[in-house]
């Protein structure tokens, strides 16, 4: 009833505060006044449905809470299980790898921008997720692979698959780069200096026309060759998703081992605790290189196929609101967590392209479901998955032996 009522003094203020610019209308054609009481009246009934839904939920999160701990509900145990992510990873690849053979071209070319921000936000977790550094400039190091790969092939000619693993290369040696003068910030600094060094190559870009064309770009960028086979529009756009594919597979691959090995374990200790993490003898030094570079070497690498699929990369293309959709994804999804990167990445890329009939209010619905993913899941859709083994039968049969 508490709810009831302050959902009705909401509704009634919000009414007062629109009524000059909702109810009230000026023709000047005609020069006269138009009342539009049906607006406000919408206007009340939206903002009390939404106050009322708004508290609905902030209590049925305060109970959940209060009930258990929200970290642990059906879906995260579930996904903790290692039988049924091997049966949901078998099917999501069963699935991908048959989405060419049932979907046009058009739906192909959405799909591998897709799977290219699904690397990238891989990426990102590594540094992000993992190791708790936070990078608001990770869209220099795919702009590093993207221009690395159209400017040998525009000077030299050398093809996609000797640049591919370069553009790896390229962008894990500016993630060191980066790295070294920021060893000893955290935080909200940290944070300005990333933004500062994608800044920086951005303006280097467009200002060091002798080397990189400026403003202009690179067009004509070679696609990726098949034993020298001449593709169309269509099979040219499969050859590349399936290349995607493959790509996307091998990073999950590696993040996943590299998440569970002895350097991975050495980044969630530096995200949880850094002064713990240097009092146990971890080298702070060496563990934040290598997170910086690891992730710098997957945006890299996804640079060089990214200016292969569109033959034309400008500046215009690596800008700050990349790199913000980039951390949305690792955010979203939840940090840390490879299957949530994954699912972030196709949310917020996927579905601006599916409700363009919105395409006015995309901006507002994208900063609305931030806000309300921040306060009702901040753990995002699913929070860092923790292995779990059986060692049951091991043991019986050793008690037993």
């Amino acid at each position: 009833m508490k709810d009831f009522k302050q959902s009705i003094l909401v509704s009634i203020w919000f009414v007062f505060l629109t009524f000059p610019l909702m109810a009230v209308r000026v023709n000047t054609t005609e020069q006269v006044v138009e009342w539009r009481w049906m607006s406000m009246v919408w206007v009340a009934i939206a903002t009390f449905s939404l106050s009322y839904a708004w508290r609905y939920l902030l209590a049925r999160k305060q109970a959940k809470k209060n009930e258990e701990d929200i970290s642990h509900g059906k879906l995260q145990l579930l996904m903790e299980d290692m039988g049924f992510r091997y049966k949901a990873m078998g099917l999501l690849l069963l699935l991908a790898l048959i989405f060419p053979l049932v979907f046009d071209t058009y739906q192909n070319t959405i799909m591998i921008s897709a799977l290219i921000y699904v690397v990238l936000g891989l990426g990102l977790n590594i540094s992000v997720g993992l190791a708790g550094l936070l990078d608001l400039g990770y869209v220099a190091f795919f702009a590093v692979g993207a221009y690395s790969y159209a400017l040998l092939n525009h000077h030299f000619g050398i093809g996609f698959w000797s640049i591919l693993p370069v553009g790896g290369i390229f962008g894990c040696l500016f993630g060191v780069i980066l790295g070294f003068p920021i060893l000893r910030l955290r935080g909200d600094y940290l944070a300005i200096v990333t933004l500062g060094f994608g800044m920086i190559i951005k303006v280097v870009l467009e200002n060091w026309s002798d080397f990189t064309f400026g403003p202009s770009g690179i067009a004509n960028i070679d696609k990726p060759g098949l034993f020298g086979m001449d593709m169309n529009i269509d099979s040219s756009t499969t050859y590349i998703y399936y290349i995607m594919i493959a790509l996307v597979v091998f990073t999950i691959l590696i993040t996943n081992r590299l998440k569970n090995s002895r350097i991975g374990r050495a980044w969630i200790a530096l995200r949880e605790d850094e002064i713990a993490c240097v009092a146990m003898g971890i080298d702070m030094a060496r563990t934040k290189l290598s997170a910086y570079a690891l992730g710098a070497f997957w945006a890299g690498m996804v640079g060089v196929l990214f200016a292969a699929k569109t033959t034309f990369i400008n500046p215009a293309s690596f800008t700050f609101m990349e790199s913000a959709i980039i951390l949305s994804i690792v955010v979203l999804g939840g940090m840390g967590s490879i299957l949530g990167v994954i699912l972030g990445a196709f949310i917020l890329i996927l579905l601006p392209e599916y409700l363009r009939a919105f395409s006015e209010y995309r901006m507002l619905a994208f900063g609305a479901a931030m806000v309300l993913m921040m306060i009702f899941r901040p753990q995002g859709i699913i929070s860092n998955i923790r292995t779990k083994y059986e060692y049951k039968k091991l043991t019986e049969e050793t008690e037993h032996g």
